[in-house]
């Protein structure tokens, strides 16, 4: 299996992945057209990304069968253009969690004790422990999350660790699991913004959370509250938080833009960037060594268990719900030929098959065929079927 790494990617899981047969190219440099030539020249099985950006071209060049995201968010590539060829996206969720919280929490301290300015006034030959000794402190200002995934719940034990009250929204939280997390729930994001002292974003970009937060938001948010964000830029729209920094004194600690750059290096002209109210990081919430490390070994974990069974772990684009109406068990003898024989007589009624499993019982005399179909067959095919092969023992349609 010939696997094209066009991204940084720890020599643990080069090697990691030599170890199991694979053959690994390794090209960390890769970007747009690059990496569709290279693509095209190379014909890899699998591809392994952080932030390079994978398109339908790319996703059209010859043998490809799984693209993994060697992170947690997969936003950077095209997963509806790769589930429509048939081609696995896999992540590693949750192995970069605490390295984010991590920096999530350094951003709130930056924030709160203003640790950027007291460096740079200190280097510049100046001391003014006058103006620096008016920090809040932490110690019961209530902190807000959006989002309560993984990251989020490695902020929440720190929180606690501070002595922080926490509340929380998200689309999957309730009362009750709000109640077994030790935190309060909150019903939106504009009720979280008004209750908060300190908000930090923790949720995944998709539609239905870009631009989230956003005027309403900050307009809700307590006059010199502090906000953090280290999900993604298009959460959050841009030109609100400025105003709000500008307009209302809110201090932000950022390690994600809209429209950041690509790659490791690069000019990056953003007005954001400037405003005196922002503390920013360079996109490096997953940037620790434990973190980079656990990730390069659940990519080769994912790799090695697709090369060994097909299957793929924390793939993103399998159908939650498929097509199909009913499912067919067929209890069979385990003789060659007879799920043909059933598959062939679907195939000519014109019913699709979604998904199939056979359970063979111990012996491997006996088995159990589950097929899932878009519409139910008719009885008298069955019946016909029952007829015509002696090893298939008996029918059974359950609806769905």
């Amino acid at each position: 299996m010939r696997v094209l790494i066009a991204d940084q990617f720890e020599q643990s899981g080069r090697d990691g992945l030599a170890a199991i047969g694979c053959e690994v190219i390794y090209e960390p440099k890769l970007k747009d057209r690059q990496l569709f030539e290279s693509m095209q020249k190379l014909q890899p099985d699998v591809l392994v990304v952080r932030s390079a950006k994978v398109n339908e071209d790319m996703l059209s060049t010859g043998p490809l069968k799984l693209v993994v995201r060697a992170g947690a968010g997969y936003n950077t590539i095209d997963v509806t253009a790769a589930s429509r060829r048939g081609i696995f996206v896999s992540n590693c969720p949750g192995k970069n969690s605490i390295a984010v919280a991590e920096l999530t929490f350094a951003l709130i301290l930056a924030l709160d004790r203003r640790i950027v300015d007291n460096v740079v006034t200190l280097r510049s030959g100046k001391w003014n422990k006058a103006e620096f000794s008016k920090a809040r402190g932490l110690h019961g200002r209530r902190l807000g999350l959006i989002g309560t995934g993984q990251i989020a719940q490695e902020v929440i034990v720190r929180a606690k660790a501070f002595g922080m009250p926490i509340a929380a929204w998200s689309r999957s939280l309730n009362v009750q699991k709000a109640r077994e997390m030790g935190i309060s729930y909150v019903s939106s994001p504009l009720k979280l913004a008004a209750c908060s002292d300190i908000v930090s974003v923790h949720v995944a970009l998709a539609p239905e959370t870009r631009g989230l937060i956003n005027d309403a938001f900050f307009d809700a948010l307590h006059p010199g509250a502090y906000f953090i964000n280290t999900s993604r830029g298009e959460v959050v729209e841009q030109s609100a938080l400025e105003k709000a920094i500008r307009e209302k004194g809110i201090r932000a600690g950022l390690d994600v833009y809209a429209g950041e750059p690509a790659s490791g290096t690069g000019e990056f002209e953003s007005s954001i960037a400037r405003e005196p109210g922002l503390y920013g990081t360079h996109h490096i919430g997953a940037s620790t060594e434990q973190a980079q490390e656990a990730i390069a070994a659940e990519t080769v974990r994912i790799i090695q268990t697709f090369k060994e069974s097909g299957e793929v772990p924390n793939a993103v684009n399998l159908a939650q719900r498929t097509p199909a109406t009913c499912v067919l068990a067929v209890r069979h003898y385990d003789r060659p030929g007879v799920l043909a024989t059933v598959l062939s007589a679907i195939s000519e009624a014109r019913i699709n098959a979604q998904e199939m499993e056979n359970i063979i019982f111990e012996g491997a005399e006996a088995a159990v065929a589950r097929i899932h179909l878009e519409s139910e067959p008719a009885a008298e095919m069955l019946q016909g079927l029952l007829k015509a092969n002696k090893d298939i023992l008996e029918f059974n349609v359950i609806h769905l």
